[in-house]
Formats: structure tokens, C-alpha cells, sequence
């Protein structure tokens, strides 16, 4: 598994936009509204390195109560999976909880995902290779 992104949780999308592109962060196209989860989405790259900015737009979002605790964070890194089911079943194995089912990311071309969680690692998401 490869690392694809870092998970950051920021309440004013537009504005940790231009927070990030002032650090010299680049926007890979434009905010992805997700239904699914009622957040939007926006990837940024440098140096090699892609993060996720996730804000909610809905109370009921799914990262709604994260973001009372989090604030503006990063609160997970998501690995590529090259064989998703088997990758999945391994990390099972390891410890990691899944928090959810695996489900289209719009944000991501269609890709399945599904998250994780380990008492000691945090959250993970697993994304199915292209």
C-alpha cells in the first residue's frame, strides 16, 4: 500500500484553501461535493505530497462531530490499495475496526473507500487502486 493523501479536517474550506496555497500548495482541480458523506473535498499537492482538505457542509455530515474536536487537523492518511478486498481483510486482521462500508468517493473518481479505525494508529482509509 501506498500512501495517496493526507486527511486534513477544516471548517471554511475557501479559506485553509488559500491558507494552503499561500504555503505554495497547488489545487488539483476544483471542490467535489460529496452527498455521501455531506462534505466537500479539495486536493492540494507539493513537493510530491497530496492532502485532502474535508469540510462539512451539513450538521448530520459524517465528520460533523470530528470537527468540534479537531478543529482545522489533519485527522487521517489514506493508503492506495493495489487488491482492496485483500488489503482490507489484512488490516481487519491487524486491529483496524471498519467505521464504514466501502462506498463510491466522488472526489476520487468513483473509487471505492472505507475507513478505518486502531486504538494506537488513529484513522486510516483504504482506497481501491485505479
Amino acid at each position: 500500500m501506498n500512501i495517496h493523501h493526507i486527511g486534513y479536517l477544516v471548517k471554511k474550506g475557501p479559506k485553509a484553501q488559500a491558507a494552503f496555497e499561500a504555503l505554495g500548495y497547488i489545487a488539483e482541480g476544483e471542490w467535489t461535493h460529496d452527498e455521501i458523506r455531506k462534505v466537500d473535498i479539495l486536493f492540494l499537492q507539493k513537493d510530491g505530497y497530496r492532502i485532502e482538505l474535508v469540510s462539512p457542509y451539513a450538521p448530520d455530515s459524517v465528520v460533523s462531530g470530528l470537527i468540534r474536536t479537531y478543529k482545522n487537523a489533519p485527522y487521517h492518511l489514506c493508503y492506495e490499495a493495489e487488491n482492496f478486498e485483500k488489503e482490507l481483510a489484512e488490516l481487519e486482521g491487524n486491529g483496524y475496526i471498519r467505521i464504514d462500508e466501502p462506498t463510491p468517493a466522488p472526489a476520487i473518481g468513483g473509487r471505492r473507500v472505507v475507513f478505518l479505525m486502531h486504538p494506537a494508529a488513529g484513522m486510516l482509509e483504504l482506497l481501491e487502486e485505479k
